[in-house]
């Protein structure tokens, strides 16, 4: 039986607030420095022990580029071949609209913004542009897509893993805690969008039958 697709109105709210914290993030970076409240964050995160980096470096592995196409390849394997096209329109939108996030605001990495005695684990540099976060912005995308997708519970799994991608970026002194924190509303806002222009399956929140 063909399966049935819906638009919610939970997409038209989780895209609007996407776009208002990342408005209002925008607007708090502008000049390009770090608050002292998030800078304490920052510290909060990133002075964590150092015992905890083979822990938490899977997680951050989670956000780089070539997540998207694996994703999108497990979903056609497994027959979703919408959610496979999504997860790769997903990863070409994260590429384009994180440039335009970065072409009106800029502020550099935490071991310039807040100094070079920061916690720089693995190879994160200490330079660079840092808002927004790209792991944050494309894990979030794909958890937004995939959510709908999972069945009861469980729908909250893609959403710990955003978490923990997050906190995995700040840890590492790769990014500051409004990097992420945007980088994950903006990609909240790409996936709302295009669960709204697609759809997503219905009866989702009943069951989800394991075939597309």
């Amino acid at each position: 039986m063909a399966r049935v697709y819906e638009r919610r109105n939970v997409d038209v709210v989780a895209g609007l607030a996407g776009l208002g914290v990342l408005v209002i993030g925008m607007v708090l970076v502008r000049d390009g420095t770090v608050s002292d409240p998030e800078e304490s964050l920052f510290k909060a995160v990133n002075d964590l022990p150092g015992g905890l980096y083979p822990v938490l470096w899977p997680f951050q592995q989670l956000g780089v580029l070539v997540v998207g196409p694996i994703a999108a390849i497990v979903a056609a394997i497994t027959r979703r071949f919408r959610l496979a096209l999504l997860l790769l329109v997903a990863t070409v939108a994260k590429l384009g609209l994180e440039r335009v996030v970065k072409a009106i605001v800029s502020r550099r990495r935490p071991g310039t913004t807040i100094g070079p005695r920061i916690h720089a684990r693995g190879d994160v540099s200490l330079y660079g542009e840092s808002f927004v976060s790209g792991h944050a912005v494309l894990i979030a995308a794909i958890a937004g897509l995939v959510a709908p997708y999972v069945p009861g519970r469980w729908k909250i799994v893609p959403w710990v893993v955003v978490g923990m991608v997050c906190i995995t970026r700040v840890y590492v002194g790769a990014h500051n805690p409004l990097d992420v924190i945007c980088g994950a509303a903006l990609g909240l806002l790409i996936a709302s969008v295009l669960n709204l222009l697609v759809g997503v399956p219905a009866g989702e929140r009943r069951a989800v039958s394991p075939a597309s």
